[in-house]
């Protein structure tokens, strides 16, 4: 344990802000459970209206510290892709194994 007064000052402050980041990236975390979950019901409404909290609870953790801009920037986009699957009725695995692939000789 620290023994000058300004390395228990610095002790207490962590204290209080290791509480404060780990409330920022547990919320942050419940959110994108939350869309998940709404994602795999496959109720179109609910699934907008989870995106439209997912994105501004993103952009506030990204404010926060919580995640990298450009971690935010890529979840934002493949959540919004799968918010365009369940709106259009279609899931995105779905999709993926009705295209068709590409075998290795071919592109030779």
């Amino acid at each position: 344990m620290a023994n000058h007064v300004s390395a228990l000052k610095r002790a207490r402050q962590t204290t209080k802000k290791t509480a404060v980041n780990r409330a920022n990236k547990t919320h942050f975390r419940g959110t994108l459970r939350a869309l998940r979950e709404a994602l795999q019901k496959g109720d179109a409404q609910a699934v907008t209206n989870e995106f439209r909290t997912a994105v501004s609870i993103i952009d506030k953790s990204v404010q926060k510290g919580v995640i990298h801009a450009n971690t935010a920037s890529r979840y934002k986009s493949r959540l919004n892709a799968r918010v365009k699957a369940v709106a259009a009725g279609t899931s995105s695995s779905a999709a993926k194994a009705s295209a068709p692939k590409k075998s290795a000789k071919s592109a030779r």
